[in-house]
């Protein structure tokens, strides 16, 4: 196979590697708290000879985060939680800490503020949130301070990067963070409401159809490619 063939099917890789970051967002378009992704490639380049020209070869080496808000939708749950502005929710998991935008909670049987698989919501200090049994309907005003009939009990914490690069998309829509973390100083959170998935789908969906049209392209060159070289094969055997 010649350079062109290689280069080809380079390309045809990074393409399916975008196909699927495109498939996964559309996949979480309703998903709360979903950050859509896209693909981020690098460029190698070779040289041939003096004569040649430069070859260049191109990998997808990661995805990159669109950290941009989502809609806020009112549920009027009194343990669903949406953030305006900047801030991740600090969940405590069987893996470690975690930042989330996702913020439908429940109480567990200890009283503690969970998600719907567990991870423990974490306030201001880092410690576990807990509402005493049959205290009643909790109220969090819009700086975090969760407040159990009149007398306040935690303040939900928002925490920040300066780095947004050391955040590691965790899988679903939690981030793991290599850098240091740093609260908010002006947290803004609505109970009654969940934020919305960012995809915007239209988007996704006419993104999805170029990408498959440049791959359909890429392989057809490849099956003429193919072609070529098998005539040239049995016109030499003969």
């Amino acid at each position: 196979m010649d350079n062109a063939g290689y280069t080809t099917l380079n390309r045809q890789a990074g393409l399916m590697q975008e196909m699927r970051a495109i498939a996964n967002n559309i996949a979480n378009v309703s998903t709360t708290g979903f950050r859509k992704e896209g693909v981020v490639f690098a460029e190698h380049l070779a040289r041939l000879g003096a004569d040649e020209p430069t070859l260049a070869m191109a990998d997808g080496v990661a995805r990159v985060t669109d950290l941009r808000s989502g809609p806020l939708l009112p549920t009027g749950g009194a343990l669903d939680l949406a953030i305006e502005g900047d801030g991740f929710f600090l969940l405590a998991t069987a893996e470690g800490e975690r930042l989330s935008r996702a913020g439908s909670f429940a109480l567990s049987p200890e009283g503690e503020l969970v998600a719907a698989d567990g991870a423990r919501l974490l306030d201001a200090g880092g410690a576990t949130i807990t509402i005493p049994p049959g205290a009643g309907q909790p109220a969090i005003a819009r700086d975090g301070t969760l407040s159990v009939g009149g007398t306040p009990v935690a303040q939900i914490g928002l925490y920040a990067t300066a780095d947004m690069a050391s955040l590691i998309h965790d899988g679903g829509t939690r981030f793991a963070v290599t850098g240091p973390m740093e609260p908010v100083e002006a947290p803004r959170i609505h109970q009654g409401f969940l934020e919305g998935s960012n995809v915007e789908p239209v988007r996704e969906i006419a993104r999805m159809i170029e990408v498959q049209r440049a791959y359909e392209m890429g392989q057809g060159f490849l099956d003429r490619e193919d072609g070529r070289i098998r005539a040239v094969i049995e016109t030499l055997g003969r």
